[in-house]
């Protein structure tokens, strides 16, 4: 980013005291992310207020402060200018769609879905990259701040900007699709996700509010394995082109094609041309983010042996399908977040995987949360789902635990359930599972973020390493 102090002000809406008209390189909500040249924002949080971190600022360089005090309010000492808004983050979108403005000569992509958006930006992102540079969210900063973080680090000499939009209230797309207005929105999928937030009109109705910020000649890309969606999305505009993992005779799709070691292989049909690709991830719910991101790549202008070329050597996020060895156990962590969309799909590429590699079969669980009124049932309905896995054993943590086993009950599950009190009580459960076989088996690790359940994969980590397992 480089835009003047006084453009920043004017487009937030800001008083600026005293008048500056210097050059602005970065913005940043973090005082520790300062460097000179930085306009530091404060933001009022539940534990921290960044006005208490404005002379920390100052002080790593920062060339002035935006924040809500009033100048008297202000921490005595501080001496660069100051931005007043009556709202930050409404000012801080307020300036990357100034920024987006600016750079109108890069092609703008923005991803949302229910289920697997961070994977599919990442993927797309690095794809994107063997064609000219590309900027995207770092990690899956896609809401009100990161969003507009993301937008204003780029440099504006890219090719490509590829943004993921996460929602979860009653207007949170409008807000942001007036921020980044892409020339392309690839909406993956739409399904329970958000629903105690997005749940009076539909997370798909939600979803779709993309599209009316998509420009007249610019592509709206979307998935045609949810009826919902369709109906939504069609109801915004008619331009519309979509893409399938399920078989349909449509310009682009692709299925699952067996695998190759931990690689998944994939069959793409892209605009009447057929190719393979070799991919980080397994099972059914691969074909998707594949198909999805060289849809969108072919309309911008890629080959197709470029994008398998991408697709081939791309890396998954943290957190996301990463695969590795922790004593006996052949591990899956998922740990980032859980909707019932994404949980049954890992659930379902974790067990094929087991069935193909031989051993058990172990889910390592948490609550699906922000549900609202359809925590009970769609818990219920993991637990059935579940049920005709069969896995070996099944690890909970957090609340649900007993629509859970209603569901398991219904499904005619008779295997282990544990619910256990602690990390500790985890490992020696496992531990003892373990015993007596001389092998362990797969773990899945997947829930909510507020369950942190990678908390318990540390604890088995480090109980490996303890033991020389």
């Amino acid at each position: 980013m480089r835009l003047k102090l006084s453009e920043l002000a004017a487009a937030a809406g800001c008083v600026l005291a005293p008048e500056d008209d210097r050059d602005m390189t970065a913005v940043a909500t973090d005082s520790r992310a300062v460097r000179p040249g930085t306009l530091f924002v404060c933001l009022a949080g539940e534990h921290v207020d960044g006005h208490d971190y404005a002379l920390k600022a100052q002080e790593a360089g920062a060339t002035a402060i935006l924040g809500t005090r009033a100048p008297q309010a202000m921490p005595a000492g501080l001496q660069v200018p100051y931005l007043r808004a009556e709202d930050a983050v409404k000012a801080l979108g307020r300036m990357a769609a100034l920024w987006r403005d600016r750079c109108a000569g890069v092609k703008v992509i923005a991803v949302t879905g229910t289920a697997g958006k961070t994977t599919v930006k990442e993927l797309l992102a690095q794809t994107l990259a063997l064609a000219g540079k590309t900027a995207r969210n770092a990690a899956n900063l896609n809401n009100q701040i990161g969003l507009p973080l993301s937008l204003l680090a780029a440099d504006g000499d890219e090719a490509f900007w590829v943004m993921e939009v996460g929602i979860s209230h009653e207007g949170d797309m409008d807000e942001l699709g007036e921020i980044v207005r892409p020339d392309m929105a690839l909406i993956l999928n739409a399904g329970a996700g958000h629903t105690e937030g997005l749940g009076a009109r539909g997370v798909a109705w939600h979803k779709a509010r993309l599209l009316h910020y998509v420009p007249r000649d610019g592509v709206c890309l979307i998935s045609a394995d949810y009826p919902d969606l369709v109906r939504e999305a069609r109801a915004v505009r008619g331009d519309l082109l979509y893409f399938t993992a399920e078989g349909r005779p449509l310009r682009f799709g692709g299925t699952s094609a067996g695998s190759e070691g931990e690689r998944g292989r994939y069959r793409l049909n892209l605009d009447g041309r057929a190719c393979d690709v070799l991919a980080p991830f397994r099972g059914g719910y691969g074909a998707e983010n594949c198909i999805a991101v060289a849809a969108a790549a072919t309309l911008l202008g890629l080959a197709p042996e470029t994008i398998v070329r991408g697709l081939s050597g791309a890396e998954l996020p943290a957190q996301r399908f990463v695969r590795k060895q922790v004593g006996p156990w052949r591990v899956i962590d998922d740990t980032y977040n859980a909707n019932p969309l994404s949980m049954r799909r890992m659930l379902d590429a974790a067990a094929e995987l087991a069935g193909g590699e031989g051993g058990s079969f172990i889910a390592v669980l948490g609550e699906m949360r922000e549900l609202g009124d359809l925590a009970a049932p769609e818990h219920e309905r993991l637990g059935r789902h579940l049920a005709e896995l069969r896995p070996d054993a099944i690890f909970w943590k957090g609340g649900q635990a007993e629509a859970v086993r209603a569901g398991l009950e219904r499904g005619g599950y008779a295997g282990p359930f544990h619910a256990p009190a602690d990390a500790g009580e985890f490992c020696a459960l496992l531990g003892n599972m373990g015993k007596g076989t001389g092998r362990g088996g797969l773990v899945l690790f997947k829930g909510s973020r507020g369950n942190a359940l990678e908390e318990w994969l540390s604890a088995l980590q480090d109980a490996a390493e303890q033991r020389g397992m």
